[in-house]
């Protein structure tokens, strides 16, 4: 089913699908993924860029204008847009606490919502409309999505862009999170290099924690090991300042209390806890991985914010993650197909470049750069002009991958 307006100059068509949820078995239960296709007025027949969106468990943006998001703008100038609901979010059959269904149906059926199941969305999208070869463009997690869609798909793309999103290949969850605790650190220092009167603050509420006086506005507990993990904003441009003015905020007020929540609730996207290790699990077990390569030093040092790690506790200190919990650990276990073909990446025939953020918290530069190494024809582009959000913050850095690709530069 598709409905099409105009919106703000913007020609907008909704496209509903029914699909499987396991591509291994068509036969099997459906779900319904949604897209939203974006078209300049006088574009509606250039070819597609898919959007695949960070996370994993976020929904696409939503456009309102032209350059909202900004990076839209100079797409339209060459494609028309295609926001993928990544199955489980969105207008797509949401994931929430599959009440009704034991814990070893709900760990059967959320098997299928890692960066596999959801580019063999993008195929029978992609065939079902007709087109022949389209364009993607991945954001962090969305980043990981492109290397699986060039990896067993390549013969539907035109191009690929990466912002922020070359995942490490056949590494042990253990690699990612040693390197990434090492960028969090650096991070805290420079947090509190900056906002050095924050310290205190931060000390003196983790007291307040651990006499379990204060409950967010949802009936949860708040945690020492919760609040540290507001931490996971220091990776963006506006990080650093988001949290010093949070921490402006009397603890018990209700601005303080609701922003927390706002800002490490997982009642919206339960979808990014439930599989946040496994779409780093390119053929192994994680096992809570984050959790058990937790340095010494934040262990003991409660003023050390941690970042988008998730571990096993967060299923007893979260209430909307609770119904999850066994769940959850039935996932830990699971052993995970590969995600990559290394061998197909180095035979790629799709014109490619990828942002690298040098100072990247979320995507480790080490691994990117390995991963960029390996896929035949990409164009890497290493900079430290942005955080994790460049795609956000700058139109030029669309445009910048846009001619690394066409060789234009």
């Amino acid at each position: 089913m598709s409905i099409t307006r105009e919106i703000h100059g913007l020609v907008i068509t909704d496209h509903e699908f029914s699909l499987p949820l396991d591509h291994a078995n068509p036969a099997g239960p459906a779900i319904g993924v949604f897209a939203r296709e974006v078209a300049a007025e006088k574009g509606t027949d250039r070819p597609f860029l898919v959007f695949l969106q960070g996370g994993p468990g976020s929904h696409a943006p939503r456009p309102v204008t032209p350059s909202t998001p900004g990076w839209l703008s100079r797409a339209l100038e060459d494609y028309r847009v295609l926001f993928l609901d990544q199955r489980g979010t969105g207008r797509s059959t949401p994931v929430g606490q599959l009440e009704g269904m034991s814990p070893q149906e709900q760990y059967a059926y959320l098997l299928h919502f890692r960066a596999d199941s959801i580019v063999r969305d993008a195929e029978a999208i992609r065939q079902e409309l007709g087109v022949e070869r389209w364009s993607v463009l991945g954001q962090s997690f969305g980043g990981f999505c492109v290397t699986t869609y060039l990896s067993f798909f390549g013969d539907g793309l035109r191009e690929a862009y990466l912002t922020g999103g070359l995942p490490p290949i056949a590494r042990p969850t253990e690699e990612v999170y040693r390197a990434t605790y090492i960028t969090l650190r650096e991070r805290n220092r420079c947090f509190y290099e900056r906002y050095p009167e924050d310290l205190d603050k931060v000390r003196a509420l983790h007291e307040r924690l651990a006499a379990g006086e204060l409950r967010l506005p949802s009936g949860d507990l708040l945690t020492s090991r919760r609040f540290r993990q507001l931490g996971s904003m220091l990776g963006m441009s506006d990080g650093a300042e988001r949290l010093h003015y949070l921490l402006d905020f009397p603890p018990d007020s209700p601005v303080f209390l609701h922003e927390v929540e706002d800002d490490t609730g997982f009642a919206r996207h339960p979808l990014y806890a439930i599989v946040h290790e496994a779409c780093y699990a390119d053929g192994c077990v994680t096992n809570w991985a984050a959790e058990r390569e937790l340095p010494d030093e934040f262990a003991s040092s409660p003023e050390l914010f941690t970042g988008e790690m998730v571990y096993s506790w967060m299923f007893s200190d979260y209430g909307a993650l609770a119904p999850l919990r066994e769940a959850a650990e039935l996932l830990a276990q699971h052993e995970w197909p590969v995600l990559y073909d290394g061998a197909r990446l180095e035979a790629n025939e799709v014109p490619a470049a990828a942002a690298i953020y040098a100072e990247d918290m979320y995507v480790d530069r080490k691994f990117s750069e390995e991963t960029a190494a390996r896929i035949k024809g990409l164009r890497p582009w290493l900079t430290n002009e942005y955080e994790h959000n460049g795609l956000r913050q700058d139109t030029r850095v669309l445009g910048r991958l846009i001619d690394l690709a066409r060789g234009k530069i």
